[in-house]
């Protein structure tokens, strides 16, 4: 399925070309139309395992949590304000309420046991860290390319302090599914990226 036929609005299409547009960019590496499309898998894996969430605001919440991306720490909230701006009339207030909040979220992946929307889309957003090792390696390399502004030293120092904050984290995962298939592997690239990082 073509990815903007994959926009869960009805109508709103210069909307969704924005936001794809966006994406697009060719100033990104990772966070591109590809990592969108990513996510949008996972939340259905999620969905297909039995994993409660609203689809209405956590997919719509999806395509916007790296709607603004340019490496800089408040890429989140600007993405959020995009969605508050863009979505009313649109989507009911709630909806935009909620897309909102779950967009700020992922600067921290870090939701409550008891947020079910916060938690499918944390672990969808973080599953490329449970990615086959050709997958992976395309993924840190991506992640380079985006911060290529930056000596090696700079970014390998930056990069670890993202991986040792992930790390410290009891659970990578929050949902029940992505804890039983995603997280072994995801600790395991961790692991294996933060000792190349520290080690070069």
């Amino acid at each position: 399925m073509d990815l903007g036929d994959r926009w869960p609005l009805s109508g709103s299409i210069d909307l969704r070309d924005q936001l794809l547009a966006a994406y697009a960019d060719e100033s990104r590496g990772y966070h591109d139309t590809r990592h969108l499309t990513e996510v949008l898998n996972r939340l259905d894996e999620l969905a297909a395992a039995g994993t409660p969430y609203d689809a209405a605001p956590v997919v719509l919440a999806a395509w916007f949590h790296d709607a603004v991306y340019d490496g800089e720490r408040d890429a989140e909230e600007r993405s959020a304000t995009w969605a508050e701006d863009a979505l009313p009339g649109l989507a009911p207030a709630e909806v935009v309420e909620e897309v909102a909040r779950l967009v700020r979220l992922t600067e921290t992946h870090r939701p409550t046991d008891d947020d079910p929307n916060g938690c499918a889309l944390s672990d969808a957003d973080l599953a490329i860290l449970a990615a086959p090792g050709d997958r992976y390696a395309a993924y840190t390399a991506a992640v380079r390319r985006e911060y290529a502004h930056l000596d090696d030293d700079v970014f390998r120092d930056g990069r670890a302090q993202v991986l040792e904050s992930l790390a410290e984290k009891e659970h990578l995962f929050h949902t029940a599914y992505a804890r039983e298939h995603w997280e072994a592997a995801a600790r395991a690239n961790l692991e294996r990226e933060l000792t190349e990082l520290t080690h070069p």
